[in-house]
């Protein structure tokens, strides 16, 4: 009976002995604190050019207390960004404005896990600006200048939040509305009617500002529907701004955001609908394509429409 229970006792000492020894692998244990955030970049070696530059930016200690989250660019989206801007990595570590800049673009101020990822939604890092975060094929980031990265490893627990791997460097945005639209060709009528009304100056301001931007195409549909020319039209600065404001909405509405079916006021004060479809209904009950939504800028957002809408 004393051999049977000294074989027991044995065995529960070593299943005891492995459970503690899984905790602390697992940075459970009472005696092995979690690391924060900066000390687990520092122990995962794909991540030693992210630790140099917040080092260089003298953002560790920031990184290191409250509650964060960290989406971590790897080394080799490091590499990619030194090439993307031509640029050395002695260069870009010397450049603190830059690089404070734009490490802080990449931090939360709250911990956000995978699972309470605002899909599709404007999130707000702590520099300003924002990007968004869209399942497909996994999860994929747009950045302020409408770059796309991946998110290729997440829920990576520090004691001061989380941490989620990225395969390329953020970067926030740095053209305005009128930048943006003038830097794409399809654009170049929408811009001259800017112009003209005299509203580049507020659509180059803090916003933020939607603009529902008609293309080329739209504006041809436009002068062969009112019968006049482009020039007319641009001349008739009364009108073009009423056409123009009703085309925008004095906030930051990306597509996940945009109320369905449901009156959409415009600075020129008149409202429209959008449907499911992403369909757009004006006052005259024409109806026009959102044919490319959520092209970032750094004072709000383009969504490209087929035909130009109208006010009553």
């Amino acid at each position: 009976m004393n051999t049977a229970f000294n074989r027991r006792t044995v065995l529960l000492a070593a299943a005891v002995g492995a459970s503690a020894t899984l905790l602390q692998a697992c940075g459970g244990g009472d005696d092995e604190p979690q690391r924060n955030i900066v000390e687990v970049a520092q122990n995962n070696p794909d991540l030693s050019i992210l630790v140099e530059a917040v080092v260089a930016a003298g953002l560790a200690p920031t990184l290191s207390t409250g509650m964060l989250t960290v989406f971590a660019p790897t080394n080799a989206a490091f590499a990619a960004l030194l090439s993307e801007l031509g640029v050395t990595k002695e260069a870009l570590l010397a450049d603190k404005p830059l690089l404070t800049a734009v490490l802080t673009y990449h931090v939360l101020g709250s911990r956000v896990p995978r699972a309470d990822v605002p899909l599709g939604k404007a999130i707000t890092p702590v520099s300003g600006g924002f990007f968004k975060i869209e399942s497909a094929n996994g999860l994929k980031i747009t950045d302020g200048r409408n770059r796309v990265s991946t998110i290729t490893a997440t829920d990576i627990q520090a004691s001061n939040g989380v941490v989620h791997l990225v395969d390329r460097v953020l970067l926030p945005a740095n053209k305005d509305i009128v930048a943006t639209a003038s830097a794409l060709p399809d654009f170049s009528i929408l811009v001259e009617a800017v112009v003209a009304a005299g509203l580049a100056t507020t659509l180059q301001g803090a916003g933020p500002f939607t603009v529902f931007a008609p293309t080329n195409a739209a504006f041809a549909a436009l002068l062969a529907e009112l019968g006049v020319t482009k020039e007319t039209l641009l001349a008739d600065t009364a009108l073009l701004t009423t056409v123009l404001t009703y085309h925008v909405v004095p906030a930051r509405v990306l597509k996940a955001e945009v109320p369905i079916n449901t009156a959409i006021a415009t600075v020129q004060g008149q409202t429209f609908t959008v449907n499911a479809s992403l369909v757009i209904t004006d006052q005259n009950l024409r109806t026009s394509n959102i044919t490319m939504a959520d092209v970032f800028t750094s004072n709000g957002v383009i969504h490209v429409v087929d035909k130009v809408i109208l006010p009553k």
